[in-house]
């Protein structure tokens, strides 16, 4: 084909996109519409517990509006890391999801789901081959982080895609999944050159992100040919100049010129963006370097134990003056006052106590280049990881205590020091990634098995 057409509704479903967009993006006659449903940006506990980082219902809306307008387009549609994380139980979320929507729509396809998550026995003969490496900066890995691991999924890229769309798959729904591969995936297949379909694809991944200011989560549009891509969004009151594409070359890069894939990199060296109207623009001379093997990086999530949390202000400005010391003063006493509750039960090293300091140095840590305090208030957050929800809440009910009425040289008597709005909040089971590495497979696909389904409206209705 001499053109591709590629309708990107939003960078995350779940996110929303304005419908009025979807429906001009859908009258450019699009081949295919994709879409991301995932990241590791959330954090761990999406992939540990298979929870969704968006709610049920926003992620419902925006599925039922491109399942909607890529049925009655008779058009391809390709979800890429379902649930979030893109383990199995939330790539089965997502099926049911959709056929949920297609019985109440009287929708009918044939539907692949591309499972994502890793057999631990796989894994564990991969890492004895010496064929699991680590990428920077990486935790330790063996055979003990795999077997604790809740779950580990793979990043596919473009080629299980492309098994599924050749196997004749009308709607695509995968686990966890590069964001660009579920964009480069049919240009690939129909012979655009890899430099134009892989930089089309990270401009796509994050919907309008790459406008020069984007109002609301929405739509983007590509035509891509052999040469050149052009980019543009469906929102009339929207537009991309080539100083907002190439700067989406930043987005989630450390290096603007080279992105990785498993099939090689990115090279934008000699990218060009010319501004083709107001607002579209068109890029030239996107390359691609083949990887001399292929590989996949793996994501993994085990859980780091049970946690409570609580919140609270300081406004004293005698504390606030000596806040660092007030802070360290109050580990102490906590740590002190757990001893004396679980003796030699929990050791210190058994669960871990942090405190942030919101008005100081609470985003940034000790990167904070402003070491003046300039708030007339504080705002200290504590949380307590155990190994049971028990013993975390029992230690962030001891904070509150030591909390409240910690003395400062200043005072006489007995003053509250901290303004809770509500005793300790218990979060149960919390994750920490424990994986960072790559694979080395044998061929694209053996890591990512493929189901195909066919999702009849009548079938569905009588189940249901």
């Amino acid at each position: 084909m001499e053109e591709i057409r590629v309708l990107s509704p939003t960078g995350v479903c779940g996110s929303g996109f304005v419908e009025s967009s979807f429906e001009k993006a859908l009258a450019q006659k699009p081949h295919v519409i994709g879409c991301d449903a995932g990241s590791t940006d959330p954090g761990p506990a999406y992939l540990g517990s298979g929870k969704t980082a968006f709610p049920k219902e926003a992620i419902r809306r925006d599925l039922r509006l491109m399942l909607i307008g890529a049925r009655r387009l008779k058009i391809p549609l390709l979800i890429g890391s379902a649930g979030t994380g893109g383990n199995d139980t939330q790539l089965e979320a997502a099926h049911q999801l959709a056929r949920e929507i297609a019985a109440a729509e009287g929708l009918s396809f044939k539907l692949a789901l591309i499972h994502s998550e890793q057999k631990k026995d796989y894994l564990k003969k991969r890492l004895r081959e010496g064929r699991i490496k680590p990428l920077s900066p990486a935790p330790h890995f063996d055979e003990g982080t795999i077997d604790r691991s809740e779950h580990i999924v793979g990043m596919m890229g473009a080629e299980p895609f492309i098994r599924a769309l050749e196997a004749g798959a009308e709607v695509i729904i995968t686990g966890r999944a590069s964001d660009t591969a579920i964009f480069a995936a049919m240009p690939l297949m129909h012979g655009i050159p890899e430099g134009i379909a892989w930089h089309a694809a990270k401009i796509l991944e994050c919907g309008a992100a790459s406008v020069v200011q984007r109002k609301t989560p929405d739509c983007m549009f590509a035509w891509l040919r052999k040469d050149h891509f052009v980019v543009e969004a469906p929102d009339p009151e929207l537009s991309c100049t080539p100083q907002s594409i190439a700067s989406h070359s930043l987005y989630e890069n450390s290096d603007p010129f080279h992105l990785v894939e498993c099939s090689g990199t990115l090279d934008l060296t000699n990218s060009r963006y010319e501004a083709l109207t107001p607002r579209s623009v068109k890029v030239t001379g996107s390359a691609f370097i083949p990887a001399q093997r292929y590989t996949v990086k793996l994501e993994g999530a085990e859980k780091a134990g049970y946690q409570s949390i609580l919140i609270g202000s300081v406004r004293d400005p005698f504390i606030i003056r000596q806040i660092d010391d007030w802070v360290a003063r109050l580990e102490e006493k906590i740590h002190g006052r757990v001893k004396m509750v679980f003796g030699d039960k929990l050791k210190r090293e058994d669960y871990l106590l942090y405190i942030r300091i919101y008005g100081k140095n609470g985003t940034m840590g000790a990167l904070e280049p402003v070491k003046e305090i300039r708030s007339h208030e504080l705002c200290l957050s504590f949380e307590v990881t155990a190994p049971t929800q028990e013993i975390a809440s029992t230690i962030a009910g001891v904070t509150r205590h030591q909390a409240l009425h910690l003395p400062i040289p200043e005072w006489s008597g007995l003053i509250t020091a901290l303004a809770c709005p509500y005793n300790h909040l218990d979060r149960g089971a919390v994750y920490r990634f424990n994986v960072n590495h790559v694979v080395e497979p044998d061929e694209p696909c053996e890591m990512f098995p493929m189901e195909l389904h066919e999702v009849s409206a009548a079938k569905v209705k009588e189940t249901a």
